[in-house]
């Protein structure tokens, strides 16, 4: 009887299901967010300010990681492959939503390699201009572009961004001349649209707020559907004529898929109260992006209908990346 029932207990620990990281063990080691862009950009700066309240709540060192690299993909797929314990995570920009409409190849399953943690903030982007080029509104700029040989020309942070659909969205709906460059990251792009090397840039408001109230910029419209609180004198797009355009930007928090509950209940609390204290919330007003309160289950449903929006804009667009 003795030998039969180690037998059985042996078996049982064979075919029980390994657990990664059990809510009362966690966290034991160094925790590290994955940004899979530069440094500098919206992503990377919110990144922070989560790994600063992960660590002060858990008492456990947090390492910001930048790991960019075709258009995020890289260190996505780095979370992707991670073992779900729990000290791998990813906080990614639009891009995990708008990569699996635009790329077929994707070394992961944006819908199913990842738990769903936290919407971090939203935030309208922005259509600005080096302060030399001579248009202060988006009729002008459309006007500007057809006289431009090859039309206008406007920079993004990546490939696949929704900062690139922003652009591209506004071709398609007023077939205005205009072309795509490609920036590795928010702060390259930046740089070569205040040095003159590229005329405008799609770019979020909270990054460019602060460039476009100093006069290094000139701004010529918002692309969500209301104005932005960080910059109210700058008119929507859709109200310069272009009814119905509309695209933001959004930061979400992620895991490898099969994180324990119990771990991403206690990383979603963190995450709301880290940017929806009062001090949070008035950095945020003056940069006109709106902190993240969805659960875990709200994001994944709001991720599962980005897949989906982004998915028809593409294929409206006829937009291929290879």
């Amino acid at each position: 009887m003795a030998a039969a029932a180690f037998i059985m207990a042996m078996l049982a620990m064979l075919f029980t299901p390994p657990s990664f990281a059990q809510p009362d063990a966690w966290p034991k080691k160094p925790i590290t967010l994955i940004v899979p862009f530069p440094a500098g950009g919206m992503t990377d700066v919110l990144a922070r300010r989560i790994g600063r309240d992960m660590q002060e709540t858990l008492k456990q060192s947090v390492v910001i990681e930048n790991r960019p690299g075709a258009s995020g993909q890289i260190g996505t797929q780095h979370v992707a492959q991670a073992t779900p314990d729990g000290y791998t995570l990813l906080v990614s920009a639009t891009h995990h939503a708008i990569n699996p409409a635009l790329r077929h190849n994707l070394p992961y399953d944006a819908s199913k390699d990842f738990t769903a943690i936290a919407l971090l903030a939203t935030t309208p982007n922005l259509l600005v201009v080096n302060k030399d080029i001579p248009v202060s509104n988006l009729q002008e700029y459309l006007a500007y572009a057809k006289k431009m040989d090859g039309g206008m020309l406007f920079a993004s942070s990546s490939v696949g961004g929704a900062t690139h659909l922003s652009g591209e969205l506004l071709k398609l709906m007023t077939g205005a001349p205009m072309a795509h460059i490609s920036y590795k990251g928010a702060t390259p792009a930046l740089q070569d649209l205040l040095g003159g090397h590229v005329p405008s840039l799609f770019h979020d408001v909270m990054t460019m707020a602060p460039f476009v109230k100093d006069g290094q910029v000139k701004a010529i419209g918002v692309t969500s559907s209301t104005r932005s609180e960080a910059l109210p004198d700058v008119p929507t797009i859709a109200e310069q004529g272009v009814q119905g355009y509309e695209a933001i930007t959004w930061i979400g928090f992620y895991g490898p898929a099969g994180l324990d509950k119990s771990i991403t209940d206690k990383l979603n609390a963190i995450a709301v109260k880290s940017l929806n204290n009062a001090e949070a919330k008035e950095y945020f007003t003056l940069n006109g992006t709106s902190p993240g309160e969805l659960n875990p289950e709200q994001f994944d449903s709001f991720v599962h209908g980005e897949l989906t929006k982004w998915k028809r804009v593409v294929q409206d667009a006829n937009l291929k990346v290879e």
